[in-house]
């Protein structure tokens, strides 16, 4: 698995103007010293292809060496009722299967599909090869009858494409950047390591990357309003996406579903709650506690999620505070909204826009952080549980 995860690509490049880069809100200032939206970071290409799967030709690998996923766009899929489509990596440990038609429907066991214009996207293997297969239910050959098309791909960057390019900047490192892989805390902070399972990484079919978090025992979510575009669809949400060794490279087996359903959003507070496909997947990783008060200047706190998309890290120490830990700096800031806010110069980067920031003394949620710039600011979770609490 590729060690440095970016965002996935749109399976459309025309993307609603509204959507940017996670954590790049408050990059910037305007006249006034209000932050600016920075424009979207593109960390991925889609790219033309041309594949057939067939009863003669079974199967077909797409490969892009050293990118972090593949993603597979498939069009004409015509199958018998007795044949599956199965989009893989070259080990089989990632398998998405898909019969009937997908951008319509799913079968019993059938895995979460994007629709377009043309066809579906499928969700992405991670790693840099996918293997696309018809075979029969029942693993034996397929039918004579059926038969798909590939016409395009998108995959991430590899580290020296998104290296190279001018956008992928570090926005939101406060002094030296002192957030970990989140596995290098189980030993010497086992409770704040327990509360890093329920945080997942969102790749938006387009050019934008956040982080989100379940919320509650039931299926719910909470990530920004500006991670979110218009197809809940569009987005993968990857838990597990994390490090089993502390400075590790890979991460463990990753479980992916889509999004599926907004059930309250808010532009002022920059939030969104929405739904998951296959909630059974993801229920076992567990849930956060909201913690519904506006913080104490000074309270130690730390922040859970996938700066610049990388395998999950955890901002606890900070060498800009006194303590060297990270802690509240301001309260009731202004965000987009008038004194919706609070302040710290815990180290985020894009990417880290919806990840939970936890009191070190509740080990609740205090804040939803969406601005970067240092400091670094999220939206007073206080203010979001009057807007959710009847829906959790």
């Amino acid at each position: 698995m590729h060690a440095f995860g970016k965002l996935i690509v749109a399976a459309t490049l025309a993307l609603p103007a509204f959507v940017v880069s996670g954590d790049t809100l408050g990059a910037a200032t305007n006249a006034a010293g209000q932050p600016t939206e920075q424009t979207a970071q593109q960390v991925g290409t889609e790219e033309a292809t041309a594949a057939t799967v067939t009863a003669a030709n079974p199967s077909t690998v797409i490969g892009r060496a050293a990118s972090w996923y593949v993603k597979v766009h498939v069009t004409g899929m015509n199958l018998a009722s007795t044949d599956v489509l199965t989009v893989a990596d070259p080990k089989g440990t990632e398998l998405y299967r898909y019969s009937g038609n997908p951008a319509k429907e799913r079968a019993a066991g059938d895995s979460p599909a994007t629709p377009s214009d043309t066809g579906f996207w499928a969700m992405s293997v991670t790693g840099d090869t996918a293997v696309v297969t018809l075979r029969a239910k029942d693993g034996g050959a397929p039918s004579a009858l059926s038969s798909a098309r590939i016409d395009k791909i998108t995959r991430g960057f590899t580290d020296a494409e998104f290296t190279a390019r001018t956008d992928a900047q570090t926005r939101s490192i406060c002094g030296t950047n002192d957030y970990k892989d989140a596995v290098c805390y189980k030993t010497s902070n086992p409770t704040e390591f327990a509360k890093t399972a329920p945080v997942a990484k969102l790749l938006r079919n387009g050019s934008s990357l956040c982080t989100g978090w379940r919320v509650g025992a039931n299926n719910r979510m909470l990530t920004n309003n500006h991670c979110f575009s218009s197809n809940p669809q569009q987005i993968e949400v990857w838990f597990n996406y994390q490090c089993e060794t502390c400075g590790g490279t890979t991460s463990g087996t990753v479980t992916k579903v889509l999004a599926s359903e907004v059930l309250s959003t808010d532009y002022g507070l920059d939030y969104t709650l929405f739904s998951v496909t296959d909630f059974a997947k993801v229920q076992p990783f567990g849930s956060l506690e909201l913690d519904p008060r506006v913080p104490d200047v000074g309270e130690q706190m730390y922040v859970v999620g996938h700066p610049a998309g990388k395998i999950k890290k955890v901002s606890l120490k900070d060498d800009q505070s006194p303590s060297g830990n990270c802690q509240v700096g301001s309260v009731k800031v202004d965000g987009r909204v008038k004194e919706s806010d609070i302040g710290y110069k815990c180290d985020t980067e894009g990417g880290s826009s919806g990840s939970p920031v936890l009191s070190a003394k509740t080990h609740k949620v205090i804040s939803l952080h969406h601005y970067g710039g240092c400091p670094n600011q999220g939206v007073r979770i206080d203010l979001v549980h009057e807007k959710i609490k009847s829906q959790l």
